[in-house]
């Protein structure tokens, strides 16, 4: 963390030791890349529960250190005081990262509000397919939407057999975040570093 330009803050023991107890960083600056970035918010996403989003994290701010030189407090280097006609350039300007991270949000929170398998309180399975791959099931409480989601969390390439996943042969599954369909005759699924894939079997959304 200290590498990706943050803070480590400390508490005095009692025999006058230190301890590190709390890391002064923003999320994007301790993830480092998009992809990290973004896969760690596809993980949130797709989890049992409710979501909740800091605002620095729709923005993909940055280490705010020079607020920190200002103020002389270490936690404000998360929490950036953005001049809104500057973010309004921002989010506008192509090729701008703050508006990739924010438009690749937008539409993973739109596809988990149309998902009824994602409904918070819809069943979950973790699904054991090796250290690099965090992996779980998902299904709607009628039990007729199903989604698997697969989170490359390693910087490597992790292929993934689909007989590990005992997919239902007689339907047709795609990705709900490419819109990618899964191939009927693959043995194995390649994941990207860092890629994620949610595994759906209907097309058709329905709000829960």
């Amino acid at each position: 963390m200290l590498l990706n330009g943050g803070f480590v803050s400390e508490r005095t023991l009692p025999d006058g030791g230190k301890r590190p107890y709390e890391i002064n960083i923003s999320l994007f600056d301790a993830l480092q890349t998009e992809e990290k970035f973004v896969c760690a918010h596809t993980i949130l996403l797709a989890l049992e529960g409710v979501p909740a989003f800091y605002i620095h994290s729709l923005l993909g701010s940055r280490n705010d250190r020079e607020r920190v030189k200002e103020t002389g407090v270490r936690r404000h280097i998360n929490r950036r005081q953005w001049d809104a006609d500057v973010l309004r350039e921002e989010l506008d300007r192509e090729g701008s990262p703050h508006a990739s991270v924010l438009k690749k949000l937008l539409h993973l929170i739109q596809l988990r509000k149309e998902q009824p398998a994602f409904h918070p309180n819809a069943t979950q399975f973790t699904l054991h397919l090796g250290d690099q791959v965090f992996a779980f099931w998902r299904q709607s409480w009628d039990r007729r939407h199903n989604v698997f989601c697969l989170h490359n969390i390693s910087g490597e390439e992790q292929k993934i057999s689909v007989a590990t996943m005992n997919l239902i042969g007689t339907e047709d599954w795609f990705d709900l975040i490419s819109g990618d369909s899964l191939d009927a005759e693959a043995s194995e699924i390649t994941l990207a570093p860092y890629q994620c894939l949610w595994l759906a079997n209907r097309r058709k959304h329905l709000p829960y």
